[in-house]
């Protein structure tokens, strides 16, 4: 039993005859199979096909489920990119799988763009890693007695979401382990940056997926405890005595090209209720610090907050404006890059709060360049939202949305994580897993997207770490949802 049985994923005649080739010279190899909608016109010796319907579907789980019995081990290959192998890196596989016992191992690997070679570490799986699109690699290691009880245990079946069922399924009996270690090389077919990747989730053309992943998800916190049902607590826009309705909050740092424009779409807001814009400037060393003291003076109701402390990062900006004694009823973001759309946006929000009895209103937001052009993805509005399951699938995505709002006394009781990354996406399931989250899906601001983006582009690295962070907040918020659910009885 202690060999393997290969499942690579198929539809480019030519992309796997290298890999084939590696496979099929390896005494560790029992069997290699190919799947996917169009049998080869010649199978490579050795190599079996089997016909799915060209997806990773519930279906194509069961089949390959099927082929792994007669093999202790089964490594699935989920993309189409030339891949190699590194020297005894199948041995190091089954060493670190048969050693652990665990469902389900997976590697750092290298990427080979352009002739280069350069590192590719994934990350730790954790409790809370539960995004669909938490990145493995491409090349999963699987226990075959695992794999094949995982998915017989899966009930519904799905079109887009199998190996995400399977995974999630896999988890529940052990976390899946990495090994951080190079033990293979991909020639990469996606090689945008990853402020362009970024917003791949939200593309309307990946509604469906969408809705199946969610659907995927939410079976597995009902299986781990981790669901919450749609009950709420109850909101009452009475708790204390603020100086205005409410408040829009900037953390600033170095933003002299865009800091104005901000303020400025802050100040033309048409509201009926009384409002003041905090702007936390936290220690700008260009000239935003100037700016924002020359526009004080032209608005009286602009607040120039420069925290005494020096160890903020965006969140803890966000506190420092939270607390402020002149912050109104309802805490109201915008970044220091962006504008609000129209001049009712302030009011459209307040309203929300109201109408839809919540702690917290998320907006939508459209993309556009510096020339406030439309750029892809467009309008990103988060639809797949619903009153009824969106918390529980906020644990799933990795992201609320924007802009976003608080009722200020909930706000003051849970506060924002003192990060620069993550802050405002811990916050808020940390409030829905009490409170309802108002939604409203027209654009509230224009989102500039350029260069100097914190996101535009990110290294290998720099994704990994907010990734990891992420993962992290959804730890922290499954283990005290499954903690709510148990005192709850």
């Amino acid at each position: 039993m202690n060999k393997i049985n290969c499942f690579i994923s198929y539809s480019t005649p030519g992309v796997w005859d290298e890999t084939l080739l590696e496979l099929n010279a390896s005494s560790l190899v029992n069997r290699v199979y190919l799947f996917g909608r169009e049998q080869p016109g010649a199978v490579a010796e050795g190599c079996g096909f089997i016909k799915t319907d060209g997806r990773i579907s519930t279906d194509t789980i069961r089949k390959i489920a099927d082929h792994s019995n007669g093999a202790g081990y089964a490594m699935v290959i989920t993309s189409e990119s030339k891949i190699h192998f590194g020297l005894l890196a199948l041995e190091r596989f089954m060493e670190v799988a048969s050693g652990t016992g665990v469902g389900m191992v997976y590697s750092d690997y290298f990427d080979m763009v352009e002739g280069k070679l350069s590192g590719h570490p994934v990350i730790d799986y954790q409790v809370g890693s539960l995004r669909d699109d938490f990145e493995f690699g491409p090349v999963l290691f699987f226990n075959s007695h695992a794999l094949m009880h995982a998915a017989g245990a899966i009930r519904e079946s799905l079109e887009f979401a199998g190996m995400y069922q399977l995974r999630l399924k896999v988890s529940q009996e052990g976390v899946p382990v990495r090994i951080p270690e190079y033990l293979y090389t991909v020639e990469p077919v996606d090689t945008r940056i990853s402020g362009k990747k970024m917003f791949d989730y939200v593309d309307p053309k990946n509604r469906e997926v969408q809705v199946e992943m969610e659907k995927a998800v939410t079976v597995h916190l009902k299986e781990i405890g981790g669901y919450l049902e749609p009950q709420f607590d109850s909101i009452s826009f009475d708790e204390g005595e603020f100086p205005v309705e409410a408040s829009v909050i900037i953390p600033v740092l170095n933003r002299e090209k865009t800091v104005a424009d901000a303020i400025d779409s802050v100040m033309l807001q048409e509201t009926g209720f009384d409002f003041n814009l905090i702007l936390v400037d936290n220690h700008s060393t260009d000239r935003t610090t100037s700016i924002v003291k020359e526009l004080a003076e032209k608005y009286t109701n602009l607040i120039h907050v420069i925290p005494e402390r020096r160890d903020l990062g965006i969140g803890g900006c966000w506190n420092v404006g939270v607390h402020h004694p002149q912050c109104g009823k309802f805490a109201v973001q915008l970044d220091s890059d962006d504008l609000y759309k129209e001049k009712d946006t302030l009011k459209q929000i307040v309203v929300a709060f109201y109408e839809q009895q919540c702690a917290m209103v998320v907006g939508a937001y459209q993309m556009t360049n510096f020339k406030l052009e439309e750029i892809p993805p467009g309008v990103v509005d988060h639809k797949e939202w619903t009153p009824e399951n969106g918390r529980n699938n906020a644990l799933r995505i990795n992201g609320l949305g924007a802009p976003r709002a608080f009722y200020t006394p909930v706000l003051r009781k849970i506060n924002v994580p003192n990060v620069s990354y993550g802050e405002d996406y811990g916050v808020g399931l940390a409030i829905s897993r009490h409170y309802q989250i108002g939604r409203i899906y027209n654009p509230l601001y224009l989102c500039r997207r350029w260069e100097d983006n914190s996101d535009a582009s990110l290294t290998v690295e720099a994704q990994n770490r907010h990734n990891t962070y992420k993962d992290r907040l959804r730890s922290f918020e499954l283990i005290a949802r499954i903690k709510l659910n148990r005192e709850r009885g």
